[in-house]
């Protein structure tokens, strides 16, 4: 499998232009959505890099996907954009399979999810900065939209 690269954002669909007011002749160009992977275990109390997310990007989705559940005295899972707190889980004590999800929970946080800033992200966690874990183990996903650096989309909107 090779790899490639790509300033974004990409320009998909079929009808680049609109040329009428039907489908297939509206346009239907859209951004990219793409993601990035990081393993997780409790014992990752230092700040550790999830992903670098280009300038400009929306997060769209940002997840712990667990292998073995999260369990311990009052742990918290944060989540930081270039070094601010973005998102962070409740106090975890009995743990819970399945998925753990990221939501901001300001308006300043909403902001940084909308848009990661004009320049690169990087995106880093600590666990159980307010207790301790005795299991846990996982891997982040973290799902974003490509966009310009100044956060916009090309095409920026539908027109007729």
């Amino acid at each position: 499998m090779g790899l490639a690269t790509h300033l974004g954002p990409w320009l998909l669909g079929t009808v680049k232009n609109t040329t009428g007011t039907v489908a297939g002749t509206i346009r239907n160009t859209g951004v990219t959505s793409v993601g990035q992977t990081d393993p997780v275990t409790y014992t990752d109390t230092a700040a550790s890099t999830v992903a670098v997310l280009p300038a400009g990007s929306l997060i769209t989705n940002l997840a712990l996907y667990q292998t073995t559940k999260f369990a311990g005295t009052s742990g918290v899972i944060t989540i930081y954009l270039n070094g601010t707190a973005i998102a962070a889980t409740s106090a975890i004590t009995a743990g819970a399979s399945g998925i753990i999800s990221f939501a901001p929970a300001s308006d300043a946080q909403t902001a940084l999810f909308a848009n990661v800033g004009s320049t690169d992200a990087i995106i880093t966690y600590t666990v159980g900065s307010s207790g301790t874990f005795s299991a846990g183990a996982g891997f982040f996903l973290v799902e974003y939209l490509v966009r310009n650096s100044d956060g916009s989309s090309a095409p920026t909107a539908y027109t007729a």
